[in-house]
């Protein structure tokens, strides 16, 4: 077909190869020394050889999207903070294992390619490439005119990272009298935009322009308020600070992530009285008139990462913390316990 057709039937080429030339800077700023080559070919390349010192280099690898939240990003036509929630979500999946992240793809379908607007989210993964110490090493960029609307696109990816063997963190290590730290959220992060869309837009019908007391900006300005990023965080408290395990705080809320990595015979208790949940999360309960178990098994509360570890090394873990600009409380313990429930709150 040729491209005078293929653009006839909805697909601008031209665009396409505007749109690499305007994100190549910001994918060159997240490039390690193991990336090979630049944008433009069919695969990208990360060289191997960055793995000789490992003693048994495991690799782990993770795939993850944005959700409903590009809806937010389309609506307010701020388009250079969602990329930094899709790198969010990825990384600080691998970080749990122990795993370092090495490199980044991306896809980003749309149903229009516009050169800046697909420029600005590829910048936005870049920033947060260069906050996890990753390169981009590649994405996809589709346009998918009759399927998708000329303002609409959905984004996805892929990290792959590296851990040793016998470092490798999770449910086998945890202990009990193991204290369960809590990593403050920047916020919803990227989950649960579905009820809170159907909650404050829907229902109550706010606008994302309306400026909320209880926020202190907009409804539109607090939704986006990018994912934080706890992958460089988490690796220092594995080099610093004995830690068993680590739970990603995403969809399902706290307890049902948490429990993901609690082996059998021990249950992890936590305590809401343990921190006050920031105002958005209590915004949507009220207004939605939500009980208090659906807003725990669908947003993270306010709590984005959880570190399992021993109890004498509570201190010193948030020390480490804190100087990172991290706020860790201790949210509860670990305990004997048959039965089901793996994680409670109390």
């Amino acid at each position: 077909m040729t491209r005078p057709a293929y653009a006839a039937a909805g697909v601008d080429i031209e665009a396409g190869d505007r749109a690499v030339e305007l994100m190549k800077a910001s994918v060159a700023r997240t490039h390690r020394p193991e990336v090979l080559g630049g944008l433009g070919g069919f695969a990208g390349f990360f060289d191997a050889v960055a793995l000789k010192d490992y003693r048994h280099p495991v690799l782990a690898s993770s795939t993850d999207g944005v959700g409903t939240k590009v809806a937010i990003a389309q609506a307010m036509d701020v388009h250079d903070t969602i990329g930094h929630d899709l790198v969010g979500m990825l990384v600080d999946d691998l970080v749990v294992v122990g795993a370092e992240p090495l490199f980044v793809t991306d896809y980003i379908a749309c149903g229009k390619v516009v050169p800046e607007r697909i420029a600005a989210i590829v910048s936005g993964i870049a920033d947060a490439c260069v906050l996890a110490g990753c390169a981009l090493v590649g994405g996809e960029t589709a346009e998918h005119p009759g399927l998708l609307e000329p303002d609409e696109y959905d984004i996805a990816g892929a990290t792959t990272g590296v851990v040793e063997k016998d470092r490798i963190l999770g449910a086998n290590r945890i202990a009990t009298g193991d204290v369960v730290l809590a990593m403050a959220s920047s916020g919803l992060h990227s989950n649960g935009y579905s009820l809170v869309r159907h909650v404050l837009l829907q229902q109550a019908g706010w606008q994302l322009d309306r400026h909320v007391d209880e926020l202190g900006r907009t409804l539109g300005e607090e939704l986006l308020e990018p994912t934080r990023i706890y992958a460089l965080d988490v690796l220092e408290l594995i080099d610093r600070v004995e830690v068993h395990a680590f739970s990603h705080i995403t969809g399902g809320g706290l307890g049902n992530n948490l429990a993901r990595v609690i082996p059998d015979g021990k249950r992890a208790v936590l305590r809401r009285d343990s921190w006050t949940p920031p105002a958005i999360f209590q915004l949507v309960q009220q207004v939605g008139g939500l009980s208090q178990a659906d807003v725990d098994a669908t947003l993270n509360m306010g709590v984005g990462m959880v570190a399992v570890l021993p109890a004498d090394q509570a201190d010193r873990a948030q020390s480490v913390l804190g100087a990172r600009g991290v706020q860790s409380w201790v949210l509860g313990e670990i305990v004997e316990h048959d039965g089901g429930g793996a994680a409670q709150l109390v």
